[in-house]
């Protein structure tokens, strides 16, 4: 015990002498995306929301995550209304997801840093019935706060790396300590559970991919065939999603080998922060561009369309005829595959996809996706594929297959949140009765 304490003693001195390193990364994201200085307060534990509701609480780092919470939180509205869902989340692009999703239906703050003062400050605020990690977030004073509140914490739709188990296993005591302390731990894959079992010393179940249940939604597939109407019914459309710093430029080079006639590709950056950085690449090439957020007919003579829209990705899918999962070009470990897959978008995938590594593999083993090496080999495939659309139907067909069959990680999330629930309840009778008794 003595050793555990020392070792969050070591963790906590060391992020107090990263302190001012926190509000130069504050301030350096600002001068991309101002809202980075928004809300300061709340990642030191000082709230101006408050809910007079018994609380559940989710954390969403990003957007990817905070997407993955739709059915989740649809269920526990209709579980537990007289309940309020509090989302914190570490972006201003989650918040703003999060927002765009549930509007004033939830609460959304961020989650204060780890320091022992603002989660402290954080847990007395709401004072949660229980809170929900998801993923890979995995914050020892938080747990060890919540531990000392009696908020049971889970980690669901946990993954885990094995470079991050690597890292995690660098600390072994704290690390081990911190995940048994947990309430519950669920795994999307068996490897990601084998990899915490061993880090935890304790039984990890497998849930499954919260991400397998999203189902498109009507709106947005409106939108994807208002997109299409803008860009051309008949011409071929290939959309490269959720691309990140440098991939761009290596798509944009490599495209001057694409042999299709009429080819509209359509680049959406992953970080709105990027959309004028990735516009002055495209025009530098001496491209001609339309910007998606002006909502004009896309002429005939425009070769890229910028997708410079948050939240749209669902429509970007249905709007064409093949996809690239960006993130995966260089290793950035790929982005989230399945939303394109449930649309029924055929799907190109480059080389790292440790992120998502499970999901490729099935749905390449399905035929839902096909993984290329690198640049030139996806514009080859992009020649192949975009003359070929019985292949693409196949594709479209096997990865709403794939969807299908994965899906079910809600039903498990909902019934692990009650199990917690559960306890709280039992534990406040016992010591109502044991009061009582005293008196």
């Amino acid at each position: 015990m003595r050793k555990l304490i020392d070792s969050r003693f070591a963790y906590t001195a060391l992020i107090w002498l990263l302190l001012p390193y926190v509000f130069f990364h504050l301030w350096w994201r600002s001068r991309k995306q101002p809202e980075y200085l928004d809300h300061i307060g709340e990642r030191f534990g000082r709230y101006k929301v408050s809910c007079d509701k018994p609380v559940i609480w989710i954390h969403t780092v990003s957007v990817g995550e905070t997407r993955a919470t739709v059915t989740l939180v649809q269920s526990l509205r209709a579980n537990y209304p007289d309940h309020q869902i509090l989302l914190t989340h570490t972006t201003p692009t989650g918040r703003a997801a999060s927002e765009q999703l549930y509007g004033d239906d939830v609460i959304r703050v961020y989650l204060p840093y780890d320091y022992p003062f603002a989660v402290k400050r954080f847990l007395k605020h709401f004072r949660p019935r229980v809170g929900v990690l998801l993923e890979t977030e995995i914050w020892f004073n938080l747990i060890h706060a919540c531990h000392a509140e009696s908020v049971p914490l889970l980690l669901l739709n946990a993954r885990l790396s094995e470079k991050s188990a690597k890292r995690y296993a660098s600390f072994p005591k704290l690390a081990r300590a911190s995940l048994h302390t947990l309430f519950l731990i669920s795994a999307q894959t068996e490897d990601d559970a084998l990899r915490l079992a061993g880090l935890a010393n304790r039984a990890v179940p497998v849930m499954g991919n919260l991400k397998f249940d999203i189902a498109p939604p009507a709106a947005m597939l409106e939108l994807g065939k208002h997109l299409r109407s803008l860009f051309g019914e008949h011409r071929p459309v290939f959309v490269a999603a959720s691309t990140r710093e440098g991939e761009e430029a290596l798509l944009l080079d490599a495209l001057r080998n694409a042999d299709v006639d009429k080819l509209l590709v359509v680049i959406v950056p992953r970080h709105p922060q990027r959309f004028d950085e990735v516009a002055a690449m495209i025009e530098q090439r001496g491209l001609r561009m339309q910007r998606r957020s002006d909502d004009d007919p896309i002429s005939d003579h425009t070769q890229i369309v910028l997708g410079d829209s948050m939240g749209e990705m669902f429509a970007y899918y249905a709007a064409c005829d093949l996809a690239f999962i960006g993130g995966s070009l260089l290793p950035f470990g790929g982005q989230n595959l399945i939303e394109a897959c449930a649309v029924g978008t055929p799907l190109l995938i480059g080389p790292h996809t440790y992120n998502f590594a499970q999901a490729t593999e099935l749905a390449v083993a399905k035929g839902a996706a096909i993984q290329a090496h690198h640049a030139d080999d996806l514009v080859h495939q992009i020649n192949i594929l975009l003359h070929n659309p019985e292949q693409l139907n196949q594709m479209s067909q096997a990865g709403k297959s794939f969807v299908n069959s994965n899906r079910g990680a809600t039903k498990h999330a909902v019934s692990h949140i009650a199990l917690a629930l559960n306890q709280v309840l039992y534990n406040e009778i016992v010591s109502s009765q044991v009061k009582f008794r005293h008196e």
